[in-house]
């Protein structure tokens, strides 16, 4: 699977650890109070600040002004929420936004001293790999873990977790209140009474997402049936499926989250063995997804639903 794509697999196996709720608290002259989802907290009113992530209680002293993210997730969230401008470097994997200040450090192979020579006041990281988070809090630099998101809520909760650590609380709250109504109204507006079944492909071995994972949770929000819940090695979440189980089972929606990295289409799957005759591909049920926004649980998991709810809605029409 291609690096961005790692992230959920790892949540599910083991390999990144499961944030708690990020519940933020803020202190004034010693006295805590737990900062409401919508209550304002901007600029430096809003420090020292407390956010719970993957790596625990996480203290803020003063608004952060060097913010460097090595997760494309964070990164985009970020800039969603207004700290743009906080930003002063991201990983080699954040393509998203275009402004994003794109750098050679990697979030897989973290280096502590080169992220070191962006001078942070604020770290943000997928994952610990290599133990990066000793390592950075070493040189007193707040690191800030938000791992794959296993269920929306969780990713709802870091988009207000990165608002609370970057005196951006009340665009947080917004952006994560704008994006549940949305991913909520595409999946209402989809018709109840469909018997659809779906693939998804993460890439060309392939594997795919069973509805255990937080990619099969959205699509369990639209009634689909999803063909790897009943694939050999399903338990992990991410079975790697033969080209005679895709056939066999003949998923009524093909959606392909490798359009990008692998090139794949409705072309293409026609030419694998036994699959020229599914039913997906037949009735022109191949849908193309943005191989980044179908890998990450930031704010465009919003886009990600409307386009799965259009698709099935179109399905079920025809059907």
């Amino acid at each position: 699977m291609r690096p961005v794509r790692t992230a959920f697999a790892g949540a599910l196996l083991g390999v990144l650890a499961l944030a708690g709720c990020g519940q933020a608290t803020t202190t004034d002259s010693g006295a805590g109070t737990t900062a409401s989802p919508t209550a304002p907290a901007s600029s430096s009113a809003a420090f020292p600040v407390t956010v719970q992530a993957g790596n625990g209680a996480v203290s803020i002293a003063k608004r952060p002004e060097r913010i460097v993210s090595l997760s494309p997730t964070a990164t985009e969230t970020l800039f969603a929420i207004g700290a743009g401008p906080q930003v002063v470097a991201v990983d080699d994997q954040s393509d998203y936004p275009a402004e994003a200040p794109k750098t050679s450090l990697s979030g897989f192979k973290p280096n502590a001293e080169a992220i070191a020579e962006h001078n942070p006041d604020l770290v943000v990281l997928a994952n610990d790999a290599g133990g990066i988070v000793a390592e950075l809090g070493k040189l007193q630099v707040p690191v800030l873990l938000e791992p794959a998101a296993t269920k929306l809520e969780e990713s709802y909760d870091q988009i207000t977790d990165l608002g609370a650590a970057t005196g951006n609380a009340e665009a947080a709250a917004t952006l994560a209140a704008t994006v549940k109504r949305r991913v909520e109204q595409a999946a209402s507006a989809v018709p109840k009474d469909h018997d659809l079944s779906y693939y998804h492909e993460l890439d060309v071995t392939p594997y795919a997402a069973t509805s255990g994972t937080f990619i099969g949770q959205i699509y369990a929000r639209f009634g689909l049936t999803n063909i790897a819940d009943e694939a050999p090695g399903a338990a992990g979440g991410y079975p790697k499926l033969s080209a005679e189980f895709v056939a066999e089972a003949d998923p009524d929606l093909i959606f392909l989250g490798d359009t990008v990295c692998c090139g794949q289409s409705k072309e293409t799957l026609a030419k694998r063995p036994g699959w020229s005759g599914l039913s997906a591909i037949k009735n022109d049920r191949v849908v193309e997804l943005d191989d980044d926004i179908a890998s990450r649980w930031g704010p465009r998991i919003a886009d990600f639903a409307e386009q799965v709810g259009r698709s099935v809605t179109a399905a079920a029409s025809a059907s």
